[in-house]
């Protein structure tokens, strides 16, 4: 292991690992030391092309010799162009363009606000999940469903209604007893909650209930679009169309970027002066966003995602999935949690150790979410790294 990077200016807020990294290609990326890893978080599901790569680069480096900014004072084509690409690939209305996730699910419970005000409710309420990860702002903090994320930030913002997932009889619970309702926002894959997914019946079920009522149907798709399942948006999946969308982390290859997409009910809501940004919709997160998208394309990366996603899957279930101690295997695409019967914070830098980047999320879920060109021989890579460290980690430790 290399020896730890002084950052003594630097505020420690996460407990980082001791290497820093210098550059990469493809899905691989190296240290100031030297030494090589397979990167199969890509940025935590940001690098959807992987490093360096040969369409992106120069692209980028063309729109900074242009502008790198400008403010929302003046109409950004870019913008427009980006925004009919993402609501094409939807079926949706309009975008509103930021920064990252925490920001466009922001703006999404504003929406959602400004749309209960609008019909005459005063204090709005979103249903929210447990286990659910929306952001650290206070806002979205509090629509997260995990404890150790509000400690220490109470009191939490009002408003919100929590529920677990799948459970259509809790909503409809909801739906009976709260008048104040005015939108469901929830995570089509739980990310940080551990890759649990909502069940295509459940997610339809939802999408009527929110017909029925008048409600919003918000899907938070920061971590799980963008093609990372196989389809642009993994709600694609269960044939439904949401009214409220935020996307980030993918969209723009590793450059800053948060959008919400929004459909018809709510596309007006926010009229001048109800929300904005000075960064958001900026040249060059607007270029690395359409980019994005054209290269997706060029090289047919939704289809390459599902493939490759379901060879490494099925290579993760021969190896791991009948050990004792390993609870499920889960997940979809290139968005992948396998799930231990005991807290696993340790392999993370074993792996390391090993030359894999990964994530433990959850405490007992290892996370893959490797860059979308990841081959499928890069993929068996994956397994014959971690298989081994799974395996040895199981063999010397008991349940929890």
């Amino acid at each position: 292991m290399t020896a730890p990077v002084s950052m003594p200016h630097v505020m420690p807020t996460y407990g980082r690992l001791a290497i820093a990294l210098s550059h990469g290609e493809g899905v691989r990326v190296w240290d100031t030391e030297g030494r090589r890893y397979l990167d199969a978080l890509s940025g935590i599901a940001v690098n959807t092309l992987g490093h360096k790569h040969p369409k992106l680069v120069p692209a980028l480096q063309d729109q900074i010799e242009k502008m790198i900014h400008c403010c929302n004072y003046y109409q950004v084509p870019l913008q427009e162009e980006l925004a009919r690409l993402l609501v094409e690939r939807s079926g949706m209305t309009n975008v509103f363009f930021c920064n990252s996730g925490l920001e466009a699910n922001e703006a999404a419970l504003k929406i959602a606000r400004k749309y209960g005000h609008d019909k005459g409710i005063d204090r709005a309420e979103v249903v929210v999940y447990e286990k659910a990860f929306h952001g650290r702002s206070i806002a979205t903090l509090s629509a997260t469903g995990n404890p150790k994320v509000h400690a220490g930030f109470e009191p939490l913002v009002e408003g919100f209604v929590r529920v677990p997932l799948n459970d259509i009889a809790a909503l409809e619970e909801v739906a009976n007893t709260r008048p104040n309702v005015t939108a469901v926002f929830l995570e089509v894959i739980q990310g940080e909650g551990g890759i649990n997914a909502a069940r295509t019946e459940y997610l339809q079920a939802v999408r009527k209930l929110c017909d029925d009522k008048g409600w919003l149907l918000m899907l938070d798709e920061v971590q799980c679009g963008m093609g990372r399942t196989g389809k642009w948006f993994a709600h694609q999946w269960a044939g439904i169309q949401p009214d409220v969308m935020p996307l980030a982390k993918g969209l723009g290859s590793g450059v800053p970027i948060g959008a919400v997409v929004c459909g018809p009910k709510a596309a007006n809501v926010l009229q001048p002066g109800n929300h904005g940004t000075t960064f958001g919709g900026n040249p060059l997160a607007m270029r690395a966003g359409v980019e994005t998208i054209k290269i997706m394309e060029e090289d047919q990366l939704l289809a390459h995602a599902d493939r490759v996603g379901k060879h490494l899957h099925d290579a993760l279930a021969r190896e791991l999935g009948e050990l004792k101690g390993v609870t499920e295997i889960r997940g979809q695409g290139l968005m992948i949690g396998i799930e231990l019967d005991r807290p696993c914070g340790v392999l993370l830098q074993r792996a390391v150790d090993a030359g894999l980047l990964l994530s433990i999320t959850a405490d007992k879920v290892i996370r893959l979410l490797p860059a979308l060109i990841i081959t499928a021989a890069e993929a068996d890579e994956i397994v014959a790294i971690l298989a081994p460290l799974v395996k040895a980690f199981l063999s010397e430790t008991s349940a929890a």
